[in-house]
C-alpha cells in the first residue's frame, strides 16, 4: 500500500456498533442545539483519512523523541556502572548499582499510573510538558549525586518523569497517525529508544575516557548530555497541538474540530469537513472525566482478556529487556574482563541490532498482522536468549560474540518489546488509553523490570556463570509463554480506526 491510498483504511466497522447509533444531523451546531452535551463527528476518520505528511512527521520527532531519553538513560546506568563502582565519592558496589536502576524503574512505574490518571482527565498536550520538566530537573540533579542514597533518589525522579512521557506520548501519536501506519509508526518510535542508547555509548566513551574527564567528572558530565537534549525537546514541542480526539469527548468540540481543519489544511490545501466527503460519524455524549470505577470496569471486565495479553507482553518484555540490559556492562567486565571506558563501544552495535528490528520489520505488523509478528518475535527472542545463555554458561564465548549474540536476539526482541505498547495503546477505549498504558506498563514493569535489575546484579555478584544462565533461561521462558498467549487471544487491530479496534465510551446506542 502506497502512501496516500486512503481507501484501505477500514471504516465499515467504525464502532463495532448497530448503525442506529449513528446520527445524520449536518453539524456539530444542530446536534448541539437539541442537546448541548451530545455531538456528531467525524473527527477520528478524518484524521485517519489523510495521508502522510509533514505534519506527522514533526509530531513524531517532537514526541517520539521520549524514547530517546529514556536509551540514552538507561544506556548511560549501564555503561556508567563501572566509572560509579570506581568513583571515589561513590565505591557503589554491583548491587547498588542494581538497587539504584531498579528505584529509576520503580520511578517509571509510579509516575506512568500517576501522570497516565492526569493524562486522561486533564489532557496529553499539558502533561507532555509537565513529565519533561521533571525529566530534565531529575537527571540534571543525578549529576550532582553525593552517595548512593542521592543517586537512587534522583534516579527515581528521573524514572518517574519517563514513565509519565510515556502515557501522554504514546496515547497522542496514536491519536494522531492515520490508521494505516500506525503499528510501524509506533514500533519506529519505540525503537528510536536505541538512538538514545547510541547517544549514551559515545559519551560514556568520551567521557570516561581518563585523558578527557577525571574519575569523577565523567559519568557527572555524561548525565548532563540528557538534561541538554531535553531543552531542545521542549522546545519542539510547543506547536503540537492537543489531541482532537481527547477534545471531541471532554467538552471542546470546536476546538477538536479546528485543530483537524488546520492540520487538513497544511496537508491537502483545504478544510475536508466542507468538502464532499462519504466518512462515517460517531455521536458521543461529552463528559469531563470517566470515573475510576467505570475505567477499572473497562480493563478488568469488558476487555479482561486484552488486559490478560496487555499485562503478560508488558512483564515479559520489561523482563526480559531490563534485566539483561542493566547488567549488559557488568557482565562485560566481570565476565570478559572488559575495561569501563571501553564498555560505549560493545553497546554500539547492540544499539544498531535493536534499532534495525523494528525499522525493518515494523510494516510486517501493519500487513502480515498483529498476531503472526508479536508470536514470532516473542517466541524467536526466548529461544536465542536459552541458546546464548548456554554458550555463555559454558564459556564458549568472547566479549565479541556475546555482543554479536545479543545483537541478534535483540533484533526480534525490540520490535516484540514495541508491540507490547502498541498493543496496550490501541486496545482499550479513548477514555482510558493514558491510564491503560500506565496501569500495564506499571504492573508489568513492576513484576518483570523492577525485580530484574537487583536479580541479576544478585546473580552476578556470585561470580558463577551458571548463576547467570538460570537467569536468563527465565526471561526466555517468559517470552515463549507471551508468545503462545498473543497467538491465542491477540486482536487483529492492524490498518483499522481506534474506534474500530475500541469503541469510546462516550458512544451513544
Amino acid at each position: 500500500m502506497e502512501l496516500g491510498q486512503a481507501s484501505a483504511v477500514n471504516y465499515g466497522d467504525a464502532l463495532a456498533a448497530p448503525q442506529s447509533g449513528h446520527c445524520t444531523q449536518p453539524s456539530v451546531a444542530d446536534d448541539m442545539a437539541i442537546d448541548p452535551d451530545i455531538i456528531e463527528t467525524s473527527i477520528p476518520f478524518r484524521l485517519d483519512d489523510l495521508r502522510w505528511s509533514g505534519f506527522h512527521t514533526r509530531v513524531v520527532l517532537a514526541l517520539g523523541i521520549t524514547w530517546v531519553l529514556d536509551g540514552l538513560e538507561v544506556t548511560l546506568a549501564g555503561a556508567l556502572s563501572g566509572a560509579l563502582k570506581a568513583s571515589p565519592t561513590l565505591h557503589f558496589s554491583n548491587l547498588d548499582i542494581g538497587l539504584a536502576n531498579s528505584a529509576y524503574l520503580l520511578g517509571a512505574v509510579l509516575g506512568a499510573l500517576g501522570f497516565g490518571w492526569l493524562t486522561d482527565r486533564i489532557g496529553r498536550r499539558k502533561l507532555f510538558f509537565i513529565t519533561l520538566a521533571l525529566y530534565l530537573s531529575a537527571t540534571a540533579a543525578t549529576a550532582l549525586s553525593w552517595n548512593v542514597a542521592s543517586y537512587a533518589l534522583f534516579r527515581f525522579l528521573t524514572g518517574a518523569g519517563i514513565g509519565g512521557e510515556y502515557t501522554a506520548i504514546n496515547s497522542t501519536i496514536q491519536e494522531l497517525v492515520p490508521a494505516r501506519y500506525r503499528g510501524w509508526t509506533d514500533l519506529l518510535i519505540n525503537g528510536s529508544f536505541w538512538l538514545g542508547a547510541a547517544i549514551g555509548a559515545v559519551s560514556a566513551i568520551v567521557l570516561l575516557d581518563p585523558a578527557v574527564t577525571g574519575p569523577d567528572l565523567g559519568w557527572r558530565l555524561a548525565y548532563g548530555t540528557g538534561a541538554g537534549l531535553g531543552l531542545i525537546v521542549l522546545v519542539m514541542r510547543m506547536w503540537i497541538p492537543e489531541s482532537p480526539r481527547w477534545l471531541m469527548v471532554h467538552g471542546r468540540p470546536n476546538e477538536a474540530h479546528a485543530i483537524v481543519a488546520e492540520i487538513e489544511r497544511s496537508i491537502t490545501g483545504q478544510d475536508r469537513e466542507r468538502g464532499e466527503r462519504d466518512l462515517p460519524k460517531i455521536r458521543l455524549r461529552m463528559r469531563d472525566h470517566t470515573p475510576l470505577s467505570e475505567v477499572m470496569t473497562t480493563l478488568f471486565v469488558v476487555y479482561r482478556q486484552r488486559a490478560l495479553v496487555g499485562l503478560v507482553l508488558m512483564s515479559a518484555q520489561a523482563f526480559f529487556y531490563n534485566a539483561i540490559f542493566f547488567t549488559f556492562a557488568l557482565v562485560l567486565t566481570d565476565f570478559y574482563d572488559i575495561p569501563a571506558d571501553h564498555v560505549g563501544w560493545y553497546i554500539l552495535p547492540f544499539a544498531a541490532g535493536n534499532f534495525l528490528g523494528p525499522l525493518l520489520l515494523g510494516r510486517l505488523f501493519d500487513t502480515l498482522g498483529r498476531r503472526a509478528m508479536i508470536t514470532f518475535t516473542y517466541g524467536v527472542s526466548g529461544v536465542l536468549l536459552a541458546l546464548t545463555g548456554y554458550l555463555f554458561s559454558i564459556g564458549v564465548l568472547s566479549a565479541q560474540t556475546q555482543t554479536l549474540a545479543w545483537m541478534v536476539i535483540f533484533f526480534f526482541a525490540s520490535p516484540a518489546a514495541s508491540a507490547a505498547y502498541l498493543t496496550v495503546s490501541e486496545n482499550f477505549p479513548l477514555e482510558v488509553r493514558a491510564l491503560a498504558i500506565a496501569l500495564f506498563y506499571a504492573v508489568g514493569t513492576g513484576i518483570g523490570g523492577v525485580a530484574g535489575p537487583a536479580l541479576f546484579g544478585a546473580l552476578l555478584d556470585t561470580g558463577a556463570r551458571g548463576s547467570v544462565f538460570a537467569g536468563y533461561l527465565f526471561g526466555a521462558l517468559l517470552m515463549v509463554v507471551a508468545a503462545g498467549i498473543a497467538w491465542r487471544y491477540a486482536v487483529a487491530a492492524e490498518r483499522k480506526s481506534l474506534e474500530s479496534v475500541a469503541r469510546p465510551l462516550a458512544v451513544m446506542e
